[in-house]
């Protein structure tokens, strides 16, 4: 059975952005200033620093990306300090990090939170009535993956 996982009117945000794309991702966040004055905002290291220029009001930076920051969004995912994703990742190029990416967009698949990748998808989620009302998420319930049988 999956369980509930119960997301204030407050959401908690991460903001990601590839270096390609951070433009677009400061851009999308200058205009849609207000709806984000709402929230919780977190955000890797660079992108942090540039979105709390920008929007003038504190933004929770992590580490770079390459450097940890993936890895502590992710983390963060899984214990439910984030509850969603707006990850504007560049398609036309290879970064050094893709596994770190690749883990972070599954974590966020894994416990059912809301992803955008691109300014179309973030303004669909931004623009939600459901992203300033309670929101009852379910989470998948892994107990039979966690009790699996491990052969060795």
């Amino acid at each position: 059975m999956d369980k509930i996982r119960k997301l204030n009117p407050r959401k908690k945000i991460a903001l990601v952005a590839h270096d390609n794309k951070k433009k677009d991702l400061i851009d999308w966040a200058e205009y849609n200033k207000t709806a984000l004055a709402r929230h919780e905002l977190f955000a890797t290291g660079t992108t942090g620093k540039m979105l709390e220029e920008q929007l003038d009001r504190p933004v929770k930076k992590l580490l770079s990306g390459p450097l940890g920051g993936d890895q502590q969004i992710g983390a963060m995912i899984a214990t439910g300090e984030i509850e969603v994703l707006i990850f504007f990742w560049d398609p036309m190029e290879a970064q050094p990090h893709d596994s770190d990416v690749k883990a972070l967009l599954r974590l966020a698949v894994a416990w059912n939170i809301p992803i955008a990748s691109d300014r179309a998808t973030a303004d669909f989620i931004l623009t939600s009535p459901l992203m300033h009302e309670v929101y009852e998420a379910r989470i998948p319930d892994y107990t039979s993956y966690l009790k699996r049988r491990v052969i060795q």
